[in-house]
């Protein structure tokens, strides 16, 4: 590895990682995790990190055996007297909890900042959080990416002169209107009611989203309820076309069989996840060149403001 940068992969985001130190140019550290009958398990590095500057990548997406991993390899390196340590988190996992939005809950991604910076982060990367408020959870700095940086390019290669942005729900205008803004493209938005969590009960189009190839655009797709009750709605309205780009593929529950079953000509989404099932209908783009540009001007300390 080139001196004073060591990276290291938990199990949940082995595949990104290899990518991601590829793009670096360096392999990825030798880091085993030791399994014991009852379930329990330990990661230890099998190589010096005494004075390097550590990036530790995992996702941390359900189980919270993924959440743990890292934590436990932040301890570890902080032990070992790495120089500093970056936990680069493509996928925030519990970042939907990031307020009281009734009584008696918790605010799940406010206990994992302060569990990350109790183990011994000094700086968290990571892409398009749930809610961008998230990062005032942490003392320590935040570099939050998003995902905009591959799938502008993208939406570009497919424009057909005839596109709009939309936006699943109010709390995804802003995102939505920020493409729509940068592609100088029309904006509709879908109004959506649950009456419970992952269930969407009714949905209504804002907008004219006739004769157009719409663009859902969204940070996460789970179990595509939204996803694909939005593209019979557009159709309905007289879209010619619907597809979704969606940076996290939680893809839990039915949302695979939905997708296949669904209006919908093509499904985006980056490999901050990895994709449980296949189909046809799936694009993934690559996030590793991304991170491995922006962990390099960290080292070099660069300025990223050009990735805002």
């Amino acid at each position: 590895m080139s001196a004073g940068v060591k990276i290291f992969a938990g199990r949940a985001t082995k595949d990104l990682a290899e990518k991601i130190a590829s793009n670096y140019g360096v392999s990825l550290g030798n880091v085993i995790v030791t399994e014991f009958s009852d379930g329990e398990f330990q990661p230890s590095f099998e190589e010096t990190v005494r004075g390097q500057d550590v990036f530790l990548i995992q996702s941390t997406m359900p189980p919270v055996e993924n959440l743990f991993e890292l934590l436990l390899m932040i301890d570890a390196a902080k032990r070992a007297s790495a120089k500093s340590i970056i936990a680069v988190i493509p996928y925030f996992g519990f970042a939907r909890q990031d307020r009281k939005d009734k009584p008696r809950v918790a605010i799940g991604s406010k206990m994992v900042a302060a569990m990350l910076e109790s183990a011994g982060v000094d700086r968290i990367m990571t892409m398009d959080l749930h809610a961008d408020q998230i990062q005032g959870f942490f003392e320590k700095p935040v570099d939050h990416l998003y995902a905009s940086t591959i799938f502008l390019p993208y939406i570009k290669s497919i424009d057909t002169g005839n596109l709009i942005m939309a936006a699943p729900d109010a709390g995804g205008a802003k995102r939505a209107n920020s493409y729509s803004k940068k592609l100088d493209l029309g904006l509709a938005i879908c109004h959506k009611q649950r009456k419970v969590a992952n269930e969407v009960a009714e949905m209504t189009v804002i907008g004219d989203v006739a004769g157009k190839d719409v663009i859902l655009v969204d940070d996460m797709v789970d179990t595509a309820g939204t996803l694909t009750k939005a593209a019979d709605l557009f159709l309905e309205n007289g879209a010619k076309s619907v597809r979704a780009i969606c940076t996290h593929a939680v893809l839990s529950g039915p949302a695979y069989e939905r997708i296949n079953n669904s209006n919908l000509t093509e499904l985006v989404v980056t490999d901050s996840i990895p994709l449980k099932g296949e189909s046809d209908k799936i694009n993934v783009l690559s996030v590793a060149e991304l991170y491995a540009g922006v962990m390099k001007s960290l080292v070099k300390h660069e300025s990223i403001s050009i990735l805002f």
